[in-house]
């Protein structure tokens, strides 16, 4: 099972992690949205699945430009991940600099996913702004729902109790018949609004070769409909969002 914590808050993995026992499956988190976040019981992200892993797209909380890192408590997990980021070999550099020894072997099939050194000397820079990001996210996103409590047309995705969410985005519900008018309107008015995500389902990938199609995914399917992400990075400010949601309005207005 890969459990996707979107926009930042994590999923339930007491109940995902109930259901791998009872099946005999492996969970993976996928994290790329939540570094930063924590579950109800204070968990982090990323500490929660057998496998978790994480992006650092420039779009994200932190970055190296491109690339991502895989987490895991399970020794023989590790060791097969490095070995798959390495051709399958089962000495790598830097081993085979300790044990002085030009010996090693490729004993499964494996690709080169190393991250460069110039990558994580950036990611480790970056690292140390994570917890101001994190906080300049929440402050906004903490204005965004102030503005939006009790609003007629506008619906923030909803924030489990005792959690700490990472706001990768900041999604909000409309409409679904307004909801490409409001995204035209807001990207007339140069506000970066966007939709996350069309549906894997269809894509023309999985149409073709798995047949899938519409009425697959009810619920996945309703939400695309009526989901629009607004603008949230640590270089807004508070004036920003009051501008954002004063448009926001304005389109919901002109879509009646």
């Amino acid at each position: 099972i890969i459990a996707v914590d979107y926009a930042g808050q994590s999923c339930d993995y007491t109940a995902l992690k109930s259901i791998c026992k009872e099946h005999n499956l492996k969970l993976v988190g996928d994290c790329c949205h939540s570094i930063g976040a924590k579950d109800e019981h204070g968990n982090a992200a990323g500490s929660l699945a057998d496998i978790s892993v994480l992006s650092f797209h420039p779009v994200k909380h932190i970055t190296t430009g491109e690339g991502g890192m895989a987490l895991t408590d399970d020794p023989e997990l590790a060791k097969r991940m490095r070995s798959f980021r390495n051709h399958g070999v089962n000495n790598d550099a830097s081993t085979r600099l300790e044990k002085c020894t030009w010996v090693y072997e490729m004993r499964e099939l494996g690709y080169n996913y190393r991250i460069t050194d110039i990558q994580c000397a950036l990611g480790l820079s970056q690292l140390k702004k994570l917890d101001t990001f994190l906080e300049i996210r929440r402050s906004l996103a903490a204005k965004y729902g102030s503005i939006f409590q009790g609003h007629m047309d506008v619906t923030p995705l909803k924030l489990k109790n005792g959690v700490k969410h990472a706001y990768h985005l900041y999604v909000v519900k409309i409409s679904a018949d307004k909801r490409e008018s409001v995204f035209e309107f807001m990207r007339g008015k140069e506000i970066g609004v966007n939709v996350h995500y069309i549906p894997v389902h269809y894509h023309p990938y999985y149409k073709d070769n798995f047949n899938t199609g519409t009425d697959l995914c009810p619920a996945a399917e309703k939400a695309y409909e009526e989901i629009l992400t607004l603008p949230l990075h640590p270089g807004m400010c508070e004036e920003d969002v009051d501008y954002i949601v004063k448009q926001l309005d304005a389109a919901l207005k002109a879509c009646s």
